[in-house]
């Protein structure tokens, strides 16, 4: 047992002993595998000196279910959305717009509770953002809260004055307000 025991560490040492570097790290923690060396050039001759070779992240994991909840949502499929969009915010959970198209959904199927602490989220990412005051605007007028809904709408229309939603919630909530039903 003690053979086998000191056989197995020996290995393990040998092992080790292959994965050691002088302890200088040149890398800085990052590793990049298609970064050129000072020097080198590229088939037309070129240096590479000044341009670009690592790209800035262009696609994220929640783009997609992002999209296909975007298709849903304009298809009047709420249910079918909020779990697109419920699903880029597993997959991205920093993305204030997934979070956003979670609260839209959940407001039409009216569940406030829900659009409530997507909201909650949305703010905290995203900031205060005409699109969030006026989406929010708009769940408090889906709720019969006029008084909080223009409180919200006014403030995306200080944001930004000349955006058209802005503008036609606002109309839609005078427009409410003059045909309360009971």
């Amino acid at each position: 047992m003690r053979l086998s025991v000191a056989a197995a560490a020996s290995l393990l040492m040998m092992a080790l002993v292959g994965c050691q570097t002088n302890g200088a790290d040149t890398t800085g923690g990052v590793v990049r595998t298609n970064e050129p060396s000072k020097g080198d050039v590229t088939s037309f001759g070129d240096a590479f000196d000044g341009l670009k070779t690592v790209s800035d992240v262009e696609y994220y994991a929640s783009d997609q279910a992002v999209a296909e909840a975007k298709n849903q949502f304009r298809a009047e499929n709420y249910g079918n959305a909020g779990a697109l969009f419920f699903k880029a915010t597993q997959l991205a959970p920093n993305d204030g717009g997934a979070w956003m198209g979670l609260a839209a959904c959940t407001d039409r199927i009216h569940r406030f509770d829900l659009s409530d602490r997507a909201y909650g989220r949305a703010f905290k990412l995203m900031g205060a953002s005409p699109e969030y005051y006026n989406n929010v605007g708009y769940s408090y007028l889906l709720r019969g809260k006029l008084q909080d809904a223009r409180a919200n709408f006014l403030k995306a229309y200080e944001l930004a004055p000349n955006d058209p939603t802005v503008a036609n919630n606002l109309k839609l909530l005078s427009s409410s307000v003059q045909n309360i039903e009971r």
